[in-house]
């Protein structure tokens, strides 16, 4: 299986090094696109010398300054998709994400469409040093979301994703309303909406060693307000993915 490995940046000098060697000793056959957002601690140098030290192998995007993570990714994913690869995989680059999971997930990916990294799932965790505020609030924005959404999965804002390549095709990329970390939800509910078989694997979720993070918990609230804006925007297509569904299955039923 052939994977890229999609990796936005912004202040990742710390860490982007590391990442990719980590990346490179996995059992996996694995090329790297970095997304960097003009990063002022030089991590768009760093990623070039990356690119040449492994031609072919390491991709850098650069765009001249922050857009936000959700452009990153379907900018990335376009680009990725014009690639020779049987899946995409989205990360972060501050090692809260171990890559080694990817092994896991590669071989999960074999018997659905999209796997997603869980912290919330039996043997998933979060850093032992979280507060226990922070827990519960990490924990509730996703019980949050699944109850308004109704999609079958536990974490539903992990950045820890692997798709089939023909499974991210046939998302609405360029429909995505968000611009922030609930993209990842907006995705999750369009990939549940068409129909998409999801998986999850457990995987710890420790805080950043090197780098400040990009949460905070006005980000966080604005999640919980933009859910309900996800549900509006798409229900339509969810409808429209279940009424599909129950025509197959008549259809299936009725040749016995």
């Amino acid at each position: 299986m052939k994977i890229s490995v999609v990796i936005p940046t912004y202040n990742e000098a710390g860490n982007i090094s590391r990442l990719v060697s980590a990346l490179f000793a996995l059992p996996l056959d694995v090329n790297i696109l970095i997304v960097d957002d003009n990063s002022p601690d030089g991590t768009g140098y760093l990623v070039d010398e990356l690119a040449v030290d492994y031609p072919g192998r390491v991709t850098v995007l650069h765009r001249p300054k922050k857009l936000g993570i959700s452009s990153a990714y379907v900018q990335a994913f376009h680009r990725a998709l014009r690639q020779d690869v049987d899946a995409i995989a989205q990360m972060d680059a501050d090692f809260s994400h171990d890559p080694a999971a990817l092994v896991a997930m590669a071989r999960c990916l074999e018997s659905c469409d999209v796997v997603f990294g869980s912290r919330y799932m039996p043997g998933g965790s979060v850093d032992e040093q979280w507060s226990h505020w922070r827990r519960g609030l990490s924990a509730l924005g996703n019980v949050y979301s699944r109850a308004i959404l109704r999609i079958p999965a536990r974490d539903l804002t992990t950045g820890f994703r692997l798709w089939r390549s023909d499974t991210l095709r046939g998302m609405p990329l360029d429909a995505m309303q968000s611009n922030g970390f609930v993209f990842q939800v907006e995705m999750a509910y369009l990939a549940h909406c068409l129909e998409y078989r999801i998986r999850e694997v457990p995987i710890y979720f420790p805080d950043r060693r090197r780098g400040k993070s990009k949460m905070s918990l006005d980000i966080q609230l604005e999640a919980c307000f933009r859910v309900w804006q996800i549900w509006l925007t798409h229900r339509r297509l969810c409808h429209i993915g279940k009424a599909a569904r129950i025509q197959t299955e008549l259809q299936r039923s009725s040749s016995y």
